[in-house]
Parts: C-alpha cells; structure tokens; sequence
C-alpha cells in the first residue's frame, strides 16, 4: 500500500521508469517496440467512483479501467490546488521544491529548470502530446503549457473552454446566468460542443494519426469536469434523482477548527445561483435542498466525465493500440462535497487531497487482448437505468450475458455497466455469498427457490440483451451457502466473504440469478463460463 502523502510523485516514477527502460535497452531493440502512453488528469475529481467502493455514481468506463489495471487505494496529492499540484506532479517534486503554491509564479524561472515526465519521454524519442489541461494555464506554465520544453507539438485546448465562465446556464427565468449549477442542451451553447467532448475529439485524431508513427506516444489527456462550474449536458441529471442524493455524512464544520484551516468556498460564492441564495460568510451554512442539488451535479459530471474517457479507450481499442499502450489515470487534488461544512478545495481534509490513481499496463495488470477482442468496450451509464421494481414484485427484466472465454485474458463484462459498477467496485476478485443450487421436483435447478431456465440456443452479439425462456416447475427452498462468485476474474486470489459482503449489491436491481457452468468459474484453462443475470 502506497505511503499516506507520496501518492503522486509515484506516477512520475513508474512512468519515468518506463522510459528509463527504453534508454537502456539493448541498441538492436527498436522503438517500435516501446510503450505508450496515454496520461489521463481530471481537473478536482475525488475518489467517488465504484471502483472505489462509492456505490451511488455511476462511472463504469473507469471502472472497467479500473478492473484492469492496478488500483491505489491511499494516493494523495500534494496540495489541494491546481497548479502547484499539477507542476508537482508533472515534476516529481513537490511544492517546497518548485515554490509553487498558489497560481503566480514558473517553476523554470523561480526555483529551478527541473525537467518533466513528458519532457523526458520526449527526449528519449517519444512524441510528446498535450490535449486539454494538463499544466494549469497562464503564468504557472509560463503561458505555454511549458512548451517548447514538454511537448512536441502546440498544445491543444478546446475552443468552447473560454464559454466556460459565462452566462450559458438557463435558468428558471428563461434568461442565461454564470450559475454554479449549469446542465446545459448541448445543441443550445455556443459552437454546439462542450470543453471535454473536444478534448475526446482530438485525443481520438492524434491516437489515429499516431498508429502508423514509427515513434512511440505519450499523450497527456486533461478534463475540464467535474471541476466547477458545473456544466454538463442535463440529460445526466437523470442518472441522478434529487430524492436519492444524500447530504455529507459529516457536513458540520469540526468545533475548534483553526480558522487558518478552514476555506471560505469563495469560488462558488461568486456564481449567481449562489449569490441569490445570500449566505453569510465565512461559514454558510447553505440551505439542504441547494446541497443535494450541488451534489447531484457533482456526480452528473463524474458520469458525464466517465462518458469521455470511454470513448477515448474505446477508440484505442479500436486503433489495436490496447496492447502497447500503459494507461495511466488520476486527478489534480479532490473536492469536498459539505463534508466539514466545505464546498472547495483549498485545504487539507482528505476529501480535498485523495485522488484516484490507476494503472493499466498491457500483459503486466492484465492480459494481452485476444485477437479481435475489445479490452475497453465503451460503456453507456444510461444502459444501466430500468424501471423501478420493489422486491419480490414482478417486474421487467433485461438479461445480459457476461462471459469468461478459455482463452488467457481477464474477465469481461458486457452491456452492464450498472452492474460493471457493482463488481468492479470489487474489482471483480472478491467471493459473494449466493444461495445453494437445489433441484426442483421436475429436475430443473433452482436458485433461492425459484426455477431457473435453460439457456437460450444462440446469443447474441457481445453486450446485446438476451432472452432467457422460463422454466417450468416447483423448487425447494434453497438453503444459504458460502460459494464462489461465479464472475471473479482470473489470476485473482479469492477469499472467503466476510458476513457484510454476501452479495451486496441491492436486490432491488437484480432480483435472481442464472447461473451455468458454475462449477468451472476457476479452472481458466476449461470451457467458456457464462452467467445470465436478471435485472430489474
């Protein structure tokens, strides 16, 4: 487990490493046969993503990333602040070093002309790529993104970035607002588009025009959201009722909390929905329906965020460039959502300072992709909603197949990203508690007392819904075991559940499961194992 603290500077050593590898390989090896990267920084993204155990958001491309890859559990940025945690990160020095604390000053020019992470690559015959916020912009980039230094070719910054700040909220009165809380119609802002979907767009063309270089890649990806203001197509909304979005466990500011370690919130203080709300300061505190409705918007983004970084890996699955490159997946510093009476960054709670961090490294984290097979699949988070349906009453069910072929390779799920959420938060390696299979009085198996069909003759194409034929017949009641979960993923070590994990997931989504070939679920050289899950 990662020291409490060193979380970030971590990245510049395993990717430096990389590097370091190709400089020292034998000079018959050619570059060709380095690997890629492909950097990935989200602008005040905290770890709320089911890979990390949050089971509200939905986010299951980074999830399925996730699944793939190694996960830290304790990584911390070194300052909640933009710059000084971006320059450090970039730098592998923290702030006391480059003297970076706040957004006024270049690291070159202050403290001293340390190189980069994609400096270094680049000098080492990698083509360097900056897409979107990847340095923080203006003078602690020397204006530049730190080019011609870092980067290989001009930075790339979306054009819709500077509509970010102004009046394109709608809001109840009809007319356009600077709002905090901003869904938008897409079709309706200025150009049409949105910061992060161009960002995708263009990572998507140089990822394109990079698969027949003779030069190996790093591309540095970075998105706007979920940092505020909260603009994010309103659709994402939905993935998100008001009635289902709790306020902070903790939302009282600590008694005896040391002013100096307290922030204001100033930025959001500055919007108009904000302003109409006539909090006082420093504390607030801000009424309880505008704090779901700031939550709700926050995870809006991550999913709306979610979106854009899975279709950047879908494309790199679908350039065949899965299998060498290293992906690697983090945030600047996180955000605290009322916890402590906050709503920023800029301070030293832990909310504002874990961040994700992942690594996906071909044939090292996971195994090589079979031919012809998709390591990154793009999932809709919108797939996963279904009607409600209470325990124990019927309902409609959509059916999906998820498979394990016998062919080397990790566990592959398909179509559900709801249920890719649920797992992955898992990492789909931990063992589930599920009822015993029973026979029924006409021979069919039984799960949890009720029949369970036969497959269907043929499926469908990876990631469609399938129909599953119901079976006729009575079942016993089934009595509760311990056993393997059918869907852990290969190479994983299991172990026995503790009592609060048997199946956890709510019962009011999937409500039965089909289970066949279970008895070969561990043996990876066997046949194909296939699960039906029914969800309501």
């Amino acid at each position: 487990m990662l020291p409490p603290g060193g979380g970030l500077l971590w990245l510049g050593l395993v990717l430096g490493s990389v590097c370091a590898s190709v400089g020292s390989a034998a000079p018959g090896n050619s570059a060709t046969d380095a690997l890629n990267v492909l950097l990935i920084i989200v602008d005040d993204l905290r770890p709320s993503l089911g890979c990390y155990g949050d089971k509200l958001i939905r986010s299951p491309n980074m999830d399925q990333l996730a699944s793939h890859s190694l996960l830290f559990q304790n990584a911390f940025a070194q300052q909640a602040v933009c710059a000084p945690s971006r320059v450090s990160l970039l730098t592998g020095r923290r702030p006391d070093t480059t003297r970076l604390y706040d957004f006024n000053s270049y690291w070159r020019a202050h403290s001293g002309n340390f190189s980069t992470i994609p400096q270094y690559f680049k000098e080492n015959g990698y083509v360097t790529m900056s897409v979107g916020k990847v340095f923080h912009p203006g003078i602690s980039s020397n204006h530049s993104d730190d080019s011609p230094y870092s980067w290989s070719v001009p930075p790339y910054h979306p054009s819709s970035e500077k509509y970010e700040n102004t009046k394109t909220c709608r809001g109840p009165d009809g007319e356009l607002h600077a709002n905090l809380l901003c869904p938008v119609d897409v079709a309706d802002v200025p150009e049409g588009t949105l910061p992060d979907k161009q960002s995708t767009e263009q990572a998507i063309r140089l990822l394109g025009k990079m698969k027949t270089s003779a030069s190996p890649f790093f591309l540095a990806v970075g998105y706007h959201k979920p940092h505020i203001p909260f603009r994010y197509p309103k659709e994402f909304q939905k993935l998100y009722p008001l009635e289902n979005i709790t306020l902070a466990p903790d939302p009282q500011v600590p008694a005896g909390l040391p002013p100096v370690a307290y922030n204001p919130w100033m930025d959001i203080r500055r919007r108009e929905d904000v302003q109409a709300l006539n909090l006082s300061v420093p504390y607030g505190p801000i009424p309880a329906d505008f704090q779901r409705k700031i939550r709700q918007s926050y995870f809006a983004c991550v999913s709306y965020l979610d979106t854009q970084v899975g279709h950047l890996l879908s494309a790199l699955d679908d350039l065949q460039l899965a299998s060498s490159t290293i992906v690697a997946l983090t945030s600047d510093h996180g955000w605290a959502l009322g916890e402590h009476g906050e709503w920023a960054k800029y301070s030293n709670f832990d909310v504002t300072t874990r961040v994700p961090l992942v690594f996906y490294v071909p044939g090292r984290t996971a195994p090589l992709p079979a031919a012809g097979d998709k390591l990154f699949p793009y999932l809709d988070p919108f797939d996963s909603i279904s009607e409600s349906v209470e325990p124990g009453v019927k309902g409609k069910f959509t059916l999906t197949s998820v498979s394990q072929s016998s062919q080397a390779g990790p566990l592959q799920v398909a179509s559900v990203p709801w249920l890719s959420w649920s797992l992955s938060s898992k990492k789909l390696q931990f063992e589930k508690t599920l009822p015993e299979t029973s026979a029924g009085q006409d021979g069919h198996r039984c799960h949890g007392g009720r029949p369970v069909g036969s497959l269907p003759a043929s499926r469908g194409p990876r990631g469609t819904a399938l129909s599953l034929p119901h079976a006729r017949g009575t079942c016993r009641a089934a009595r509760p075991s311990s056993l393997p979960h059918p869907l852990v993923s290969r190479g994983a070590v299991p172990r026995r559940p503790e009592p609060s994990e048997a199946f956890s997931v709510s019962v009011s989504r999937i409500s039965k499961f089909y289970s066949c070939g279970r008895r070969n679920w561990n043996r990876a050289r066997e046949s194909k194992v296939t699960c039906i899950l029914a969800i309501t």
